[in-house]
């Protein structure tokens, strides 16, 4: 069945996501048909592990969760510095991660893209292949950033971070603005890096299918599973993004409020991983 679709449809790509039909005054796309299947997945299986984990009950999805889970919050910690944060910040990156890397695979099924309606408008495009999306989920991870900046220097210290008079330091005024344009470029980064991974992913599988006709169902298996890997990768990356500029955002330089110097190193992990923004 998946093969006679691909020989018989041509490939519709489109870089915006197609609106099916409109809620009110909110146009429902393809894209958000497909993520509130993923949200569901993610939050129905997450309920599930919660249950079984409450009850003392294993199997293999449940260890396998709670082990991916532990994994994560031990990198976050190990990230932070700071038990107790660590613990109140890890729920956040660890959701993205789950939530990213479950869209990312039923992004890649078979009815992704085949079943169309109207001039060959797509029923299903996966979320993350929607540019909306994957900037709300890096400003989610950006404003994160300020919130834990702003519980460590306040707010007046965290922003003389960024706004130094040239008058008092010029290098470090210059510095505060190069911070600004670094804080932009990571929120920028972190979007079209997903984005461009997915959107880049979803045309692969597409042309595959379309060009191996009636052995799609054979020719596209081998970069599907490619793409679970990918999946993994990315979702695994943004996590990490997220942890490590959190981190960098709660570092202390020069001088605190109180008058003490504070000097922070970043850790090994902070430094391969922050010049990715």
């Amino acid at each position: 069945m998946t093969s006679t679709v691909f020989a018989s449809a041509g490939p519709h790509i489109d870089i915006r996501p197609s609106t099916l039909f409109e809620l009110g005054p909110v146009p429902i796309t393809n894209s958000m048909m497909l993520g509130l299947l993923g949200y569901g997945i993610v939050l129905a299986g997450l309920c599930y592990v919660a249950w079984g984990v409450g009850r003392g009950k294993r199997n293999m999805f449940i260890s396998l969760v709670v082990w991916g889970y532990e994994s994560l919050a031990g990198q976050v910690e190990a990230i932070i510095g700071d038990k107790k944060i660590a613990r109140a910040l890890a729920p956040l990156p660890i959701s993205l991660f789950f939530i990213i890397i479950v869209n990312y695979w039923i992004g890649i099924l078979p009815f992704v893209g085949p079943i169309t309606v109207g001039d060959n408008v797509p029923v299903f495009r996966s979320l993350l292949a929607d540019m909306n999306t994957t900037f709300a989920f890096a400003i989610t991870s950006m404003v994160a950033v300020q919130i834990y900046a702003i519980k460590r220097h306040g707010f007046f210290g965290n922003l003389g971070r960024y706004l130094i008079s040239p008058l008092k330091s010029p290098i470090m005024s210059f510095v505060g603005i190069l911070e600004i344009i670094a804080e932009l470029s990571r929120l920028v980064a972190l979007s079209l890096r997903l984005f461009g991974n997915v959107f880049a992913g979803e045309v692969l599988i597409i042309m595959i299918g379309y060009m191996s006709g009636y052995l799609a169902s054979f020719s596209i298996l081998p970069f599907m599973a490619f793409e679970l890997f990918i999946g993994t990768i990315q979702a695994y990356v943004f996590f990490m993004l997220t942890t490590v500029f959190i981190a960098l955002g709660m570092e202390q330089h020069g001088h605190d409020d109180h008058g003490s110097s504070v000097t922070s190193h970043p850790t090994p992990t902070q430094l391969r991983a922050a010049p990715e923004g």
